[in-house]
């Protein structure tokens, strides 16, 4: 997980669940934020704009940490990455 990715993610948590970023850190759990269901549903909206991608539904059914959203994030990323069609020269 690259340090960018990690401060990303939780700039994005803490904008959408409007928590000082200082009070979101790479292991802090969804319980401990305070994030419901319906909050991680507008954090996956968030993050599906801020990495202009689609997360599958499987990728963050069952994430309940900041950590599993990054690792599921860093997922998504590589596959998107792989599957988009190489430039032409």
């Amino acid at each position: 997980m690259s340090q960018e990715l990690i401060q990303r993610v939780i700039s994005v948590i803490a904008t959408a669940q409007k928590l000082p970023p200082e009070r979101v850190t790479i292991d802090s759990t969804f319980e401990e934020l305070g994030i419901d269901s319906l909050d991680g549903v507008n954090i996956l909206f968030a993050l599906e704009t801020e990495f202009n991608i689609n997360i599958p539904d499987d990728k963050v059914e069952s994430v309940r940490s900041v950590r599993q959203m990054v690792e599921s994030l860093a997922q998504v990323v590589a596959g998107q990455a792989e599957a988009a069609p190489a430039p032409q020269a």
